[in-house]
């Protein structure tokens, strides 16, 4: 319905006759997340303030310190270190206090990335993707890759078939919501290996990726269906980097801010 205020109230009224109901006007907290408005702005925030503080009372952690990132770059964890170091206490009392902001352009553009055999103990790579619309991240997903790999361009070539898995879906999704015209235009899906976008253009048998498992193909399917389309982008410019490895502080920051999230004290 959107702004379509007398929809609106129709839709409240027949609520009221129909249902046991109360008026509280504009959203203040929605399953636990509180909501910031700023109209003149076009800005939504959505912070967890009340349950972070929860959770730090529940593990006597009220009184700890802010970082400023969620890890040090070049860390190096594995499931056979000790969860009780205090480097690794130190790791984990790192808070997080975020809020979302937005850009005019309303379109839905997508990135991936890949960080080749990150995993000491079984030389699995860690990979991300990211969906952002109207300068916000919606959507996103950081995992480990569930094969086995010997090659960057392999790494990077299964997280964005992954991501375009994820586009057809977001594409129904919002299409059917019917608030983003330009939903029905490709997903731009960004990404900073040209291998992979090679292999996608113009697939050919080549050492480094006859290999691929053949699922994974799937990517090419999409793309010429008109769903998705591969953009380069420069590797310092991928804000899905930061769902694959830790990064420097103000690389961190830069990737975080493109993604729309902002920390508390930079909400007016």
């Amino acid at each position: 319905m959107g702004n379509d205020i007398p929809a609106l109230t129709s839709v409240k009224t027949w609520l009221s006759e129909n249902f046991s109901m109360k008026d509280l006007g504009d959203a203040s907290y929605v399953l636990g997340i509180r909501i910031y408005r700023d109209r003149s702005r076009k800005l939504i925030g959505l912070n967890q303030s009340t349950y972070i503080d929860k959770i730090l009372d529940r593990f006597s952690m009220s009184n700890s310190k802010k970082g400023s990132l969620p890890m040090t770059p070049g860390t190096v964890l594995s499931k056979n270190q000790s969860p009780s170091t205090p480097e690794h206490n130190e790791l984990m009392m790192k808070d997080a206090f975020l809020v979302y902001g937005g850009e005019e352009e309303l379109k839905v553009v997508s990135y991936t990335d890949a960080s080749f055999q990150t995993d000491r103990d079984d030389s699995k790579s860690q990979a991300g993707y990211l969906f952002c619309l109207n300068g916000g991240a919606f959507s996103w997903k950081s995992f480990k890759e569930d094969t086995t790999i010997d090659s960057t361009i392999e790494a990077e070539y299964i997280a964005a078939a992954e991501a375009t898995k994820e586009a057809v879906w977001i594409k129904k999704f919002i299409t059917e919501l019917g608030v983003v015209p330009s939903i029905n235009d490709p997903i731009s899906l960004f990404c900073d290996n040209t291998g992979v976008i090679a292999q996608e253009k113009e697939p050919r048998s080549h050492q480094k990726t006859k290999h691929i498992v053949r699922r994974y193909h799937i990517i090419r399917e999409i793309v010429d269906r008109g769903d998705v389309i591969i953009c380069k982008v420069d590797t310092d410019d991928n804000i899905a980097d930061p769902l694959t490895k830790p990064l420097e502080k103000l690389k961190h920051e830069g990737h975080t801010r493109s993604m729309g999230i902002r920390l508390m004290p930079d909400w007016p």
